[in-house]
Formats: structure tokens, sequence, C-alpha cells
């Protein structure tokens, strides 16, 4: 009876069990937040399982706009913080707001689920999620600050910075990180994949 996914798949898909389980545990991730996780992002409530789960979301959207805020502040940008949300720039009168989906947590989540289904130690799988996290949280802090500072001059590139590139930016930093971890710690039994000298 088979009892790792090596000795479920054909042999020639063998070298790509790692691969294979990164999309796995991306899409179910991904499909198990989308279907358990709502509020739409004009909505100020976000419910799991019909469990309000507001409070942390509010206090992690708060944090990430003070954030963002002072790093545009640093950069001699004059803007307003409206509501602990809302970014205004003084000259155009633009702004943005972050919202409970802009926290950077649904990735997080996903990240969690991936180096969970991947290949490797639990000794090493403990101290690499939360780097991940912090990898996730850096990004994702970087990435509104990007955007917002476009969008004092080029509003119109909002749907093209937000929904495109630094989404799929952001998936591509995941991979990364997997593509580390599956080279470095994913060997069999524990042991390294590939041995430094």
């Amino acid at each position: 009876m088979p009892s790792r996914l090596s000795d479920r798949i054909p042999q020639w898909l063998q070298p790509y069990e790692g691969l294979i389980r990164f999309v796995i545990a991306l899409l179910c991730a991904n499909y198990l937040w989308k279907f358990t996780v709502l509020g739409d992002e004009g909505d100020m409530g976000v419910y799991w399982f019909g469990l309000d789960i507001t409070a942390p979301f509010d206090v992690l959207t708060d944090h990430i706009a003070g954030i963002v805020y002072s790093l545009l502040q640093a950069c001699h940008v004059d803007v307003r913080l409206i509501n602990a949300t809302v970014i205004r720039f003084v000259e155009t009168g633009t702004g943005i707001r972050i919202v409970w989906s802009c926290t950077g947590l649904k990735q997080s989540f996903i990240w969690l689920v991936i180096i969970l289904a991947a290949r490797g130690p639990w000794r090493h799988k403990a101290w690499f999620i939360p780097l991940g996290w912090l990898c996730a949280y850096l990004f994702n802090i970087l990435r509104l600050f990007l955007i917002a500072l476009a969008m004092e001059h080029h509003p119109e590139w909002f749907e093209l910075l937000h929904t495109y590139l630094f989404k799929y930016l952001f998936y591509g930093m995941l991979f990364a990180l997997w593509v580390w971890w599956d080279l470095r710690f994913a060997g069999i039994s524990g042991q390294p994949a590939t041995q430094t000298k």
C-alpha cells in the first residue's frame, strides 16, 4: 500500500513531486480561504464559518496603513491619514484605502499550508514558516507603499498595479521562497536535498 505521495504518482512525475505538492497546496489553500472567509472589500465585517473575525483584521489594517503613511511621509510626500485606513494626498486630492484584504493574511495562510504540505523535516519548518510570514509582511508593506506612491499622480494605474502586477509578484515571492525550501530542506529522511561543501 503506498504510504507517500511519491509512491502514488507515476515514476516519470516523481522528480516533480515537490512542485506537485506546491501547486496542490496553493490551490487548496486558496479555495479554502475563498469559500470560508467571507466579506467583500467594502464591508467592515470579516467572517469565517459564520464567526466574526473582524477584530484581528481591523488591527492589522490600521497597523499597515500607519506604516505606509509613515513611509510616504519619510519620502516627503504630503499626505493625511483619515479614519486610520485612508491615505489622502494633499496636492492632488487622490487617495487610497487600506482594507482587510490588503493585510497579507491570506498569503500568510497560503504559505503555512504550502510548507506544511512540503517534504522536509519539521524542525526546519518550525522556523521557515515564520520566515515566510515575515517576508510576506515586508513584501506587502512594500507593495502597498509603491501602489500608494503611484496613486498620487497616476490613479489610473491602480488596477494594473494592485490586481495584476503586485498580486503576481507576491505569489512569485512565495514561490521563490518555496524553491529555496525545496532545494535546501526537502530531502529524504530530513537530510537536505542538496549538499554544500
